[in-house]
């Protein structure tokens, strides 16, 4: 292994992995609410979703851009909406089979708009 590519794992991809695999944790609990804070509001919940996948966007959007080639580098805006989409869509297949949650179309509308916000706002930020 060179240098090089373990900057690549190291610095873009396993911050992926990681907070995807923290967002699964997450879904796999009956009370997220006990590890984490949750707006209470009608609707807050919403907004936890469009936050969390807002990271979860721009940390996609870094690894397509920096660490993936140059051909997802040149789409790495559209690469990390549809990945943290089809993420968040799976996440709330998986809350399908977790006791005491319950799959919901608006939490994956929420999911595709943060992660929207967040690859953009990276995209744009560092043009």
């Amino acid at each position: 292994m060179t240098r090089g590519f373990d900057n690549w794992i190291w610095g873009y991809w396993i911050p992926v992995i990681v907070y995807a695999g923290l967002i699964f944790f997450l879904s796999d609990q009956s009370y997220p609410e006990k590890y984490v804070p949750i707006f209470t509001f009608p609707g807050g919940d919403k907004l936890d979703h469009a936050l969390e996948y807002s990271v979860l966007g721009v940390l996609c959007y870094r690894a397509f851009r920096y660490a993936a080639g140059e051909w997802a580098s040149r789409y790495a805006l559209l690469l990390a909406i549809v990945a943290a989409f089809g993420y968040g869509v799976s996440d709330e297949v998986h809350q399908y089979f977790v006791p005491l949650r319950e799959a919901d179309v608006w939490d994956v509308l929420a999911d595709a708009v943060g992660a929207s916000i967040g690859a953009s706002g990276w995209h744009h930020r560092w043009r």
